[in-house]
């Protein structure tokens, strides 16, 4: 396993970070749902449910992908 040292900046919430690094590696396939989870420090369920706020879909398709969805 590969280990990764960030600094960031005192004001930057820990959690946002992790969450924003670990939603990434998760949408790009580098991490399943779990893995990344076990990354940020959450359950998986949390860690799914976080995901929209950090711009990534669950379903596997951008919001962008969506909105240009045409029903007739």
């Amino acid at each position: 396993m590969k280990k990764l040292v960030l600094e960031i900046p005192d004001e930057a919430n820990d959690f946002d970070v992790k969450m924003a690094v670990g939603a990434m590696l998760y949408d790009k396939t580098v991490l399943t749902a779990g893995q990344a989870a076990e990354f940020v420090g959450i359950d998986k369920r949390t860690f799914l449910e976080s995901l929209g706020k950090f711009g990534v879909s669950i379903f596997g398709e951008s919001s962008a992908d969506l909105s240009n969805i045409k029903i007739e």
